[in-house]
């Protein structure tokens, strides 16, 4: 079955003037993440805004996505929801609008015990086919529901479509500690800052939402890092560390949209209760955005 590996982008969801997904503009984006490189692509995920759009506008994005990517790199669409119904009704229509695979973030915001959690899991992963990879996803600081490395482990055993996990939160420890459940247990992890540690360590890749900007510094390290040439991965690391310091780590994908914009692409606008960023914040972007450009010699345009 496929999987996740190396540069993972976590893609964001352009939106148009009145708050509405620009699909044109998240075709756009995909050709240009494409053309930097990058081997996989993630949309609808916590960088896509995915609790703020609608079934149908997430729907309509994992088609965009998976069409214009027509095969060139595999496509996991997350398709985590409020519900188990819901989840499940994204990951069948994932499915069959030809998604190579789907990621699944915990429930979110009322905590689960591992019986619940484990048994969302098995609703969802039952309700697939067999031969259709599922990454679980964890991202406790934001969802209030953490994956044990037991729970894992379980669901790793009992259904051959979940492949591994999407871990985004910075501890070494579990990180291990999911690496040891099974030896083709796939691991990526989400701080991207950190990505050649996390790939010494034995994960598989990194899920960076800074990728679906500045795809160039994390691409470099990762294909240098491949080829045995630790040396020039670090110094793409370090500008991967500096571009992140930036960009806000993904705090605020208003840096993301604004960093596209700079880069010429439609990244668009924040959907309420987020905003655009001010005038003040993007003056003091675009320089930052300027001089580091310019450090490392990458061309601005995407």
């Amino acid at each position: 079955m496929k999987k996740l590996y190396g540069i993972t982008v976590a893609m964001v969801t352009p939106m148009d003037k009145n708050e509405k997904p620009d699909l044109a503009a998240v075709a756009d984006l995909t050709d240009k993440l494409i053309g930097r490189g990058v081997n996989c692509l993630y949309p609808c995920g916590t960088t896509g805004e995915m609790l703020k759009l609608t079934l149908a506008e997430r729907k309509a994005v994992a088609e965009t996505v998976i069409r214009t990517a027509a095969g060139r790199v595999n496509v996991f669409i997350h398709v985590g929801a409020a519900n188990a119904a819901e989840t499940l009704e994204l990951a069948l229509h994932a499915r069959e609008a030809g998604a190579d695979g789907v990621g699944i973030v915990t429930p979110q915001f009322f905590g689960c015990n591992p019986r619940e959690l484990t048994n969302y899991y098995d609703e969802i992963a039952d309700g697939l086919p067999e031969d259709f990879p599922i990454y679980l996803y964890g991202i406790p600081q934001c969802a209030a529901n953490d994956i044990s490395p037991e729970v894992a482990k379980d669901l790793y055993e009992r259904h051959p479509n979940i492949v591994g996990i999407k871990y985004s939160f910075l501890d070494m420890d579990r990180t291990a500690a999911y690496l040891a459940v099974a030896p083709e247990f796939s691991v990526l992890h989400g701080c991207d800052r950190l990505m050649t540690s996390m790939l010494i360590l034995g994960c598989d890749g990194t899920v960076s939402g800074v990728s679906g900007v500045v795809p160039e510094p994390f691409v470099k390290a990762y294909n240098a890092y491949m080829a045995g040439d630790l040396a020039t991965a670090q110094v793409w690391q370090k500008a991967g560390y500096e571009i992140c310091t930036i960009l806000k780590h993904g705090s605020n994908m208003g840096y993301f949209k604004s960093g596209l914009e700079w880069r010429g692409v439609a990244g668009g606008h924040m959907r309420r209760p987020q905003l655009d960023l001010t005038e003040a914040e993007n003056t003091a972007l675009f320089s930052q955005l300027e001089a580091y450009f310019a450090k490392y010699q990458l061309e601005r345009k995407l």
